[in-house]
């Protein structure tokens, strides 16, 4: 029999952070929504509550989640505010293809770098062409001796400018392109390395993006996870595995934006009765209650798959990304709307919740590619 009941240690965790979201997330969410500055103090907290790295290995520092774990820790943190709690996850994004493909002493030198200085990683694969056509992509690492050359240029890299290092794809054979496409380790604070900008945005302000250049970028062999040509399948499995923890994000700010009209709801009054009473206002909220049951349910599914290496795994976790990201932009305007002028207003969080949502249905592949992956999935 199907069974839908979290074990003793599945809701430990989703309690554990659930309170570190109301008392260190919520609280910081407007300000740095308002600072747009990437929130150390929220981060290095989570780091002493052992809230970071949850999937990562236990040997490595890590918590040992699965992926199905990993997305009842995410919502919660998407309900703490999912523009700090995407600071945290994105740390896993940069790590995964390390998990997935790196040698053991690649695991220990840099999982231990990160564990040890408690800083984040980031994750480099799009380029001011090149996105969800990873075929696009131009940055070139080239090898000379024992030592690869990087030239290239990436944008929209979450993490960037705060991060120790980052994952970056490159090509490494022009005649081959994109089948060339590899995975280095690329230290921040290396020579040839130019941040030049974060991005200013809409929402998730407290999460940077930053534009980088490389300028003959020297990068040791020893940091090429796995061989020549693996990039790809290593950043297409990277997106099969983290997939689900956007769409749990986006499950979080959509489940606490409802929360928030419904409870504001029940207490505004209007012609002698609170606004809930008025079938306009509970077959809205009746709808968002159904659909954010209805995506979380998905991406259980999809992160179950992921776990048990169901075949369906990567059209599932296409699926849950898809459909939670666009229940989270329609619930959180909703909820703007249930609440209207209050709604609108900065003396509640709804309207922040609305800037990030759009997110969510952009980043780890917009959601018209999310149908393309599932198109090609169902047809195939």
């Amino acid at each position: 029999m199907v069974d839908f009941s979290l074990e003793p240690h599945q809701i430990e965790i989703r309690e554990k952070v659930r309170d570190f979201a109301n008392r260190v997330m919520k609280p910081n969410a407007r300000k740095y929504d308002g600072l747009a500055e990437f929130p150390w103090d929220v981060v290095k907290q989570a780091y002493k509550e052992g809230l970071m790295n949850g999937p990562m290995l236990k040997e490595f520092g890590g918590s040992g989640h699965s992926i199905f774990e990993s997305a009842l820790a995410s919502e919660e943190l998407g309900a703490g505010c999912v523009g700090i709690g995407i600071c945290m996850d994105a740390n896993t994004l940069a790590l995964t293809p390390l998990y997935i493909g790196a040698s053991e002493e690649q695991k220990k030198r840099f999982f231990g770098q990160i564990v040890e200085e408690q800083s984040v990683a980031a994750y480099a694969l799009t380029e001011p062409n090149a996105g969800s056509d990873v075929a696009g992509i131009k940055s070139q690492a080239i090898l000379h001796g024992d030592k690869y050359i990087l030239n290239g240029h990436k944008r929209f890299i979450t993490n960037g400018s705060v991060s120790s290092f980052i994952t970056v794809f490159a090509i490494t054979d022009p005649d081959r392109g994109a089948r060339s496409l590899t995975a280095f380790v690329v230290p921040t604070d290396s020579p040839g390395v130019e941040q030049v900008a974060d991005m200013n945005k809409m929402g998730q302000k407290a999460s940077v993006q930053t534009e980088f250049k490389f300028h003959d970028v020297e990068i040791p062999v020893e940091n090429r996870i796995g061989g020549e040509g693996h990039g790809f399948l290593f950043a297409m499995k990277t997106f099969e595995r983290t997939r689900t923890g956007v769409a749990a994000l986006a499950i979080g700010n959509a489940r606490e934006a409802y929360e928030t009209a419904l409870n504001w709801g029940k207490n505004r009054i209007q012609f002698g009765k609170p606004v809930t009473v008025n079938q306009g206002v509970s077959f809205m909220l009746a709808d968002m209650a159904t659909e954010i049951e209805a995506a979380r349910l998905l991406t259980w599914n999809a992160a179950w798959a992921y776990d048990t290496k169901q075949k369906s795994a990567n059209l599932l976790s296409a699926m849950s990304k898809l459909y939670a990201s666009d229940v989270g932009m329609k619930v959180t305007t909703d909820a703007v709307q249930v609440m209207a002028g209050d709604g609108y207003s900065e003396d509640f969080l709804v309207e922040k919740m609305m800037r990030d949502a759009k997110l969510c249905q952009i980043y780890e592949g917009t959601n018209q590619v999310q149908r393309v992956v599932i198109g090609k999935g169902i047809l195939k």
